[in-house]
């Protein structure tokens, strides 16, 4: 008998998936609980597990393919007796573009995710060197953690590296006469060679970059974005963060960033003003009463925004944290689906990229965002006399079918205050 597998649904707002890679083939055998491909939704890219341990009897749909949850994307042959491969809609794809027999075995073909790639290139390991435990010998995370730790007997040489070209000593002519002239003016020949004459590179658009697109257009298409900004006076912030931050990682183990109390600000002007914490459904609106926050984490192939769960629970260092472990796991590509699912309101850092003002971009089922921009010293005027502070912006996108300018103004005024009071009373616990 066959079984199939759908679409899982990544997240509490996801609707569809995109596959962004098959790790097997038609015919490669697979346990309960291997993974058979990559799926890339617009908050995060996950590995999908067979449900059943037999043979993959068909592959439904492509890779690029985005299909709703739900959907059929494979059949797997369950049971005793062994079920002939069923030619799958790839298949046809690939005998009409002469791409050869898809059947072949993943190991001729090796595939690896991006968060063994990415492991792989920041510990210089060469993948083909290898033996994996995956299905098929996929080479999984786990096998590369566990080389790391020495817990693997599998040997894994470093990638050579790229030697400078030797030296070509020169050959002595005989005369002059043996030197070949150019055959049009010097002139003409550093034309030819400028950069203005170089071809323009085309760069593909992955399935992540794509989904990431169409999300956003979606939200700015749907939801009426209006935004505010005030700034908000951190000296104070900033010194006692200056004093505490060398003892805090010594003690804790890890940074103490601005970030937590930032947070922390936010979290307590949505006690106050809880329409914020909010989503649109149509012809009625759910105040959420957990505060869960999202929070975008950039990496070199995608950007990402995993969740603190029941952050209004949490003290600064709990929250400090929370974003420590968030941020590790998605550079490292170990981002769980319940790390991502049920955000409530977003927070996001530009200023960590020098940025001072934005107008961020929500992200739906949410009806507001907020970004913190850069701190920079600015002269500012106290009692009539200039002195130089520490200043930085908040900014606030919101959805207008939701929220108004008094409440947002009102919510943002609060956050502000919260920020400045920030001194050396505050406690980290």
């Amino acid at each position: 008998m066959a079984e199939n597998i759908v679409m899982p649904k990544l997240g509490e707002s996801v609707t569809e998936g995109t596959i962004s890679k098959w790790l097997v083939n038609i015919g490669d055998q697979v346990k309960k609980y291997d993974p058979v491909c990559e799926v890339i939704t617009d908050k995060v890219n996950a590995e999908v597990p067979s449900t059943f341990s037999g043979t993959i009897s068909e592959i439904v749909v492509r890779e690029g393919e985005t299909v709703a949850v739900g959907t059929l994307i494979c059949r797997i042959a369950v049971g005793d007796q062994a079920i002939p491969p069923v030619e799958s809609r790839t298949s046809a794809a690939a005998q009409d573009q002469g791409a050869g027999d898809v059947t072949t075995h993943a190991a001729t073909n090796p595939r690896y995710s991006p968060a063994v790639l990415k492991l792989a290139q920041e510990n210089n390991l060469d993948l083909s060197r290898m033996e994996g435990s995956g299905a098929g010998g996929r080479i999984t995370r786990k096998d590369i953690l566990d080389l790391l730790q020495g817990k693997s007997q599998a040997a894994a040489a470093p990638v050579p590296k790229t030697e400078p070209p030797s030296k070509i000593t020169p050959q002595p002519v005989e005369s002059s006469r043996d030197i070949p002239k150019p055959s049009v003016p010097v002139d003409t020949l550093s034309a030819v060679h400028s950069p203005l004459n170089q071809a323009d590179e085309t760069i593909p658009v992955t399935a992540i970059r794509k989904t990431i697109a169409e999300r956003m257009v979606k939200s700015k298409q749907e939801i009426p974005h209006a935004w505010l900004m005030v700034e908000c006076d951190v000296t104070n912030l900033v010194r006692y963060r200056d004093r505490i931050k060398e003892e805090f990682k010594q003690k804790e183990g890890i940074h103490l960033t601005y970030l937590p109390f930032f947070i922390k600000s936010v979290v307590e002007a949505l006690k106050e003003f809880p329409i914020l914490n909010s989503q649109w459904a149509d012809d009625h609106m759910i105040v959420k009463k957990a505060v869960h926050i999202s929070m975008a984490v950039a990496t070199d192939q995608a950007l990402f925004v995993p969740v603190i769960k029941n952050a209004d629970q949490k003290s600064i260092f709990g929250l400090a944290k929370a974003i420590d472990e968030l941020v590790k796991k998605a550079r490292e590509g170990r981002l769980a689906l319940e790390d991502i699912a049920g955000g409530t309101f977003t927070v996001n850092n530009t200023g960590s990229f020098g940025s001072i003002l934005s107008a961020p971009i929500i992200n739906p089922p949410q009806v507001a965002i907020l970004t913190v921009e850069a701190i920079v010293k600015r002269p500012i005027v106290i009692d009539n006399m200039i002195a130089v502070r520490d200043m930085m912006n908040i900014c606030l996108s919101l959805d207008h079918r939701v929220l108004d300018g008094l409440v947002c103004g009102r919510f943002l005024k609060s956050v502000k205050q919260n920020i400045e009071g920030y001194g050396s009373e505050t406690g980290l616990y």
